[in-house]
């Protein structure tokens, strides 16, 4: 026993020493591994944590950066700076970085689907770690949605952190009659000209990930990895979908809004009839900011809503994992959850079966109020489909810029 305490203190000095260095060394991970988790918050404490992360959503901003940093202040003297970086930028900067054998800039990054695909088979994640934080024993861990990442195990090489569902967003005065399956919005589209779009980013490849399946059989058909004569089939559906109804999209198809952002501002101002998001709870939480109008409402079709979980993951080379894992353990906890999930902060669903908290903790998620402008979970839970491997998101991100896109410009 003497002699294990004694491997644990000189494994613990040669980590500070790791940690504290401004050479480009990555921190042994077996080494991590073997410590006790109060000697990862120990060599935690007090230390500067640089997050890379999505910065477009002032609610999220503002849960990060007045809600989270503060209490990581208070509890562990950490110093967690949030700064902007997503998907393909992360998995480049990685890249150039390793090429460089150059320490790096970031202890934890913001991730899933395409992206943690990508970072691991280039071997760009630090790990596995996810599996040591104290809170992930009250994960869903029975949900394919939140354990698995686009039918990708997690295997401990990122921590999850929250879990969306698609949904489309309409006025109830404008459109009183919406339509509830891919079939009736082609109809709608038609009937209405000028009045449909969707964006060019995350969102807008999930509604067009979420019509693949509809007009394939459903998500079923796209289990068990990708298959390059499928995806051809089924992208040409897609497209084929899209092409009968592009004359009739806003500026005819010839210019799509950027990000949700834009698109929210369009329906906003009467320009287009439906917004969307990949969080279900957003249509909430934007009319209590008084992005959308009162008479906002969240909407699924009966196709299929898309339903996933995202991530934190540590890079190879992050300067401080221990700190990381201490943020990511945080970004866990029940009172984070809860924060979290509160309407009026951010709508981001939670990643943990309520059941395993105490009972104080399942009071206080359970009080949380059913907004009349979203949609119930048991209609949410009826209609969630998981995502597919990251290849056919992919696939079709790329393939609809040089197809559809482009080619109506």
């Amino acid at each position: 026993m003497k002699r294990a305490g004694i491997a644990i203190s000189s494994c613990f000095a040669l980590l500070v020493s790791a940690c504290n260095s401004d050479r480009p060394e990555i921190v042994d991970r077996a080494a991590i591994a073997r410590l006790p988790w109060e000697n990862v918050v120990r060599l935690a404490r007090g230390s500067a944590v640089t997050w890379r992360m999505w910065r477009g959503d002032p609610s999220i901003n503002a849960y990060i950066d007045h809600w989270v940093v503060p209490r990581l202040a208070r509890d562990y003297g950490i110093s967690l700076r949030a700064v902007e970086g997503q998907g393909p930028e992360i998995v480049n900067q990685l890249v150039v970085e390793r090429e460089a054998r150059a320490r790096g800039v970031a202890d934890l990054v913001w991730i899933n689907g395409e992206t943690f695909h990508n970072l691991r088979k280039a071997g760009l994640l630090w790990g596995p770690w996810a599996g040591r934080l104290p809170n992930a024993a009250a994960l869903d861990s029975t949900s394919p949605i939140v354990m698995r990442d686009f039918e990708q195990p997690l295997d401990g090489w990122e921590s999850p952190w929250g879990r969306v569902q698609f949904a489309f967003i309409y006025d109830t005065v404008r459109t009183r009659d919406p339509p509830h399956s891919f079939a009736e919005l082609k109809v709608w589209i038609k009937k209405h000209p000028g009045r449909f779009t969707h964006d060019q980013q995350f969102t807008g490849v999930a509604f067009q990930t979420a019509l693949m399946y509809s007009l394939s059989g459903g998500a079923g058909k796209f289990e068990g990895g990708f298959r390059p004569a499928l995806y051809k089939a089924a992208s040409a559906r897609v497209f084929g979908w899209l092409e009968d109804v592009l004359p009739d999209f806003w500026r005819a198809g010839r210019d799509y809004p950027l990000g949700v952002a834009e698109m929210h501002r369009l329906f906003a101002n009467n320009e287009i009839d439906f917004t969307m998001s990949y969080n279900q709870n957003e249509v909430v939480t934007k009319i209590r900011q008084g992005v959308l109008p009162p008479t906002a409402h969240a909407l699924v079709v009966t196709d299929g809503t898309l339903a996933n979980a995202h991530y934190v993951g540590i890079p190879f080379n992050a300067p401080n994992p221990p700190g990381a894992m201490v943020v990511a353990n945080f970004l866990l906890s029940p009172e984070a959850q809860y924060e979290k999930l509160r309407a009026e902060v951010w709508g981001d669903g939670t990643v943990l079966d309520v059941a395993k908290l105490t009972s104080e903790w399942r009071s206080r998620f359970e009080s949380l109020r059913m907004d009349s402008h979203a949609v119930p979970p048991a209609e949410l839970t009826r209609h969630a489909v998981p995502e597919a491997a990251p290849e056919y998101r992919e696939r079709l991100a790329d393939d609809w810029k040089r197809l559809v896109r482009d080619r109506a410009r």
